[in-house]
């Protein structure tokens, strides 16, 4: 597995960003003011992290994902761990990411040290141009989780 951040001007692995994040148009937003990192394995890209810069001391993912015949093998807890010496190395103190109230994902964060900070009311309805789901529930809010360094 190698681990590489994106130049400008490489091609973003949309399919894998859009497995985190539902809406083009969300992941626009964002994506250009990022460092974009790829797990590689042999010639196949089977992960990316987006990671935003918010001030001198915090550091956001907003985007993370493992390409789906890839996942359950400790590949996204092997990521969030180079994210973390990623921020270590640039003196962040704290390493910052939201996801949705309900799903796998906060159970992923949670299991990974991340603890809830603060909540951002109909964050899902506010950004996308049409419902999230998360199963069958529609996703409103997005909760933030913060791990300090």
């Amino acid at each position: 597995m190698k681990f590489v951040r994106l130049q400008p001007g490489d091609p973003l692995p949309m399919t894998l960003l859009l497995l985190a994040d539902e809406a083009i148009e969300a992941i626009e937003r964002y994506i250009d003011a990022c460092d974009v990192y790829t797990l590689n394995h042999n010639d196949a890209v089977v992960g990316v992290v987006a990671l935003h810069h918010n001030d001198p001391n915090e550091l956001e993912i907003k985007n993370i994902a493992v390409a789906e015949g890839y996942q359950g093998n400790g590949l996204g807890a092997y990521m969030l761990a180079v994210v973390e010496q990623i921020g270590r190395a640039a003196h962040y103190r704290r390493l910052v990411v939201g996801t949705a109230t309900v799903g796998r994902q906060l159970k992923f964060y949670r299991k990974n040290g991340f603890r809830e900070y603060n909540m951002r009311k109909n964050f899902f309805v506010e950004n996308y141009p049409y419902p999230v789901f998360e199963g069958e529930e529609m996703l409103l809010d997005m909760v933030m989780l913060e791990k300090w360094l």
